[in-house]
């Protein structure tokens, strides 16, 4: 646990440094370039599972099964 405050007061800081120095709005495209190089880095590790975060965030089968089933009803002939 005290990585992780460390890890947090150092970001705090190099935020604030980059503020600071830059202004409002290049300190907050430094954090988005680091967090998107932290997450390919954390997918070129293997700590992250695309197919898993696609089926998490609506791209999975749960989306598909509504139509699947309208498909079915629809060409279902009632005697």
């Amino acid at each position: 646990m005290t990585d992780l405050k460390r890890f947090a007061t150092l970001l705090g800081f190099a935020f604030a440094a980059a503020w600071i120095g830059f202004g409002f709005g290049d300190a907050i495209l430094c954090l988005l370039a680091a967090g998107a190089f932290y997450a390919v880095a954390s997918y070129l590790e293997g700590d992250v599972d695309l197919a898993e975060l696609q089926d998490r965030f609506g791209g999975g089968g749960e989306s598909q099964a509504p139509a699947q089933t309208r498909r079915r009803r629809s060409t279902a002939r009632v005697s």
